[in-house]
């Protein structure tokens, strides 16, 4: 019974980590956001400002109504976070500093 305990709690901190991971880019997400001038986002052809920070602060306020736990709540908010990390943080980004290269 003792393996049985391990693996339990092997897995609860797992779980607790990956919502933690979660939690931490979906509070970089929404500080960022928060950041940004308005109208880098409509220049881009994305959702505006508001409506960002507000999808952001909502993701992050289900994450914390799921505290340690990676539930249906957790999931919507993680792909929340990714989609403005992946693709409108970006072109955000690129539209106020210019090209990279």
């Amino acid at each position: 019974m003792g393996g049985v305990n391990t693996v339990n709690g092997m897995t609860g901190i797992i779980m607790l980590v990956l919502w933690a991971l979660a939690f931490g880019a979906a509070a970089f997400a929404l500080i960022h956001a928060l950041r940004q001038r308005s109208d880098a986002f409509t220049a881009v052809d994305k959702l505006t400002k508001p409506i960002w920070s507000g999808i952001l602060a909502v993701a992050l306020l289900l994450l914390l109504l799921s505290f340690g736990s990676l539930g249906l709540l957790a999931f919507i908010s993680i792909i929340a976070t990714g989609i403005y990390l992946a693709d409108v943080r970006p072109k955000v980004d690129e539209v106020q500093r210019g090209p990279r290269w």
